[in-house]
């Protein structure tokens, strides 16, 4: 007789496997690998001119290169589109742009190095089906979710944008992060690996500065209070980091980066946080349009926090709450200690709250571009992996069957908040999940 820690749905006791692998779960996998592969290959033989962030990206390194203000949109060849990103970027985008290789294939490349985010995800359930390694179908429908979760990688792919590259160093980081040790391993040995993955989130993070709250999100890692706040101080030193850089190194171009953000430089294209985008924020201020308050920001911010606390942000908390109300409170004393006592006796679990975290963090920046959908599906990937058989349908059906189907058909998703729709059901989905998980005792006797 063995003891099995942690929460049983979430550890998925090996007589659950077989259910799930039945006959009608792998056609419905098989149906939603067609429609995403198929609205994939729709959109590569369509007579349209994709790509055009990466070529403002590259404009921009060229223009740098050359001596001129790439902030400046008349300085860019090719584009009317800004430059958004910190002055450091225009050094380290410079390899991927050289020689123009980027411009011209990058619809060749982008799907190898989406496979290849897919492929890096860290796995958090496969030690305990007694694998060492994360089988096929795991692998595979990590793969497929990076591919085609509300068709996140499709605007990545039209548009070209860097969120690529971020997505690879993203999933890197999580697999740092979040990689359980080896049984009889020390946590002091994985601590170093975690700080490093820690940095790499971080700088993600200073891609977009919108997305920075993700980082609160490592608090629920399985690890004594001082480490989880010694990471989130790393993460945040290295979100720092390139804007301290480019102040102190590039302070003109800095200032110009300072000017366009703030829409200051005149006739051109501005980046500003009300852009159209499929977001909680717009949705507000699309909600307050309808009753006569669409100048009133205080209105706006207000409906959106109101949104984004009731639909994501306040589920998610009073989840975790429900979880780790088995403790006695004489047991912990303080909120902040029981919770930590208790992700630490269940660190599988406290890995999977983790992700969620970072999946609702990242659901209610106030600025969801399309292609920034493509990141979201990197965290529902690890999540969608080990749900229950009825779970993983929803989640299919919900997160990548129904907005791959709507692209298809050739309904256009500008302007409107499908892509949120179905981000907010499939959180729903692994929100319940993880509800479900509560009510099971902790130790199964095997």
């Amino acid at each position: 007789m063995s003891d099995v820690t942690g929460t049983a749905r979430w550890l998925e006791p090996s007589a659950d496997t077989a259910s799930r692998r039945n006959i009608w779960l792998a056609c419905l996998i098989a149906l939603t690998a067609l429609l995403v592969l198929g609205n994939l290959a729709n959109d590569a033989v369509l007579d349209v001119r994709y790509g055009w962030d990466t070529r403002v990206n590259c404009a921009a390194v060229d223009a740098y290169a050359g001596g001129l203000d790439p902030y400046f949109v008349k300085n860019l060849k090719g584009t009317k589109l800004s430059y958004p990103y910190l002055p450091v970027t225009l050094e380290a985008f410079r390899p991927f742009c050289a020689g123009g290789i980027l411009v011209a294939h990058h619809k060749a490349i982008f799907p190898v190095l989406a496979v290849l985010c897919g492929l890096l995800l860290p796995g958090l359930g496969f030690r305990e089906h007694g694998r060492k390694r994360p089988g096929a179908r795991d692998v595979g429908l990590r793969v497929l979710c990076t591919l085609g979760a509300f068709v996140g990688f499709e605007w990545v792919q039209a548009s070209g944008n860097f969120a690529i590259l971020s997505g690879v160093l993203t999933a890197i980081a999580l697999r740092l992060l979040l990689s359980l040790p080896a049984s009889g391993s020390t946590e002091d040995r994985s601590f170093p690996s975690r700080l490093a993955g820690a940095a790499l989130l971080g700088l993600v993070m200073s891609f977009k500065l919108v997305f920075l709250p993700v980082l609160a999100a490592l608090y629920f890692l399985p690890l004594p209070r001082g480490r989880k706040l010694t990471l989130i101080a790393m993460a945040v030193f290295s979100f720092a980091l390139p804007i301290l850089i480019s102040w102190l190194a590039y302070p003109d171009l800095f200032a110009s980066w300072q000017l366009a953000m703030a829409g200051k430089i005149p006739d051109q294209h501005l980046v500003e946080l009300f852009e159209s985008n499929p977001s909680l924020l717009l949705l507000a201020r699309d909600l307050m349009g309808h009753v006569g308050l669409i100048d009133s920001k205080p209105a706006i911010f207000a409906t959106y926090a109101v949104a984004a606390t009731a639909l994501v942000l306040g589920p998610f908390a009073l989840s975790v709450l429900r979880l780790i109300g088995k403790r006695p409170a004489h047991e912990g004393g303080s909120l902040p200690g029981r919770l930590d006592r208790w992700l630490m006796d269940h660190p599988r679990v406290a890995m999977r709250i983790t992700v969620l975290a970072m999946f609702a963090l990242y659901l209610s920046s106030p600025r969801l571009k399309e292609y920034a959908f493509f990141e979201l599906a990197l965290y529902a990937a690890i999540l969608l992996v080990d749900l229950s058989a009825m779970a993983l349908a929803a989640a299919l059906t919900v997160g990548l069957l129904m907005p791959s189907l709507i692209s298809i058909v050739g309904t256009s998703l500008d302007d409107s908040f499908i892509l949120l729709v179905s981000a907010l059901m499939l959180f729903w989905v692994l929100l319940l999940d993880a509800g479900q998980a509560g009510r099971v005792p902790d130790t199964v006797q095997l």
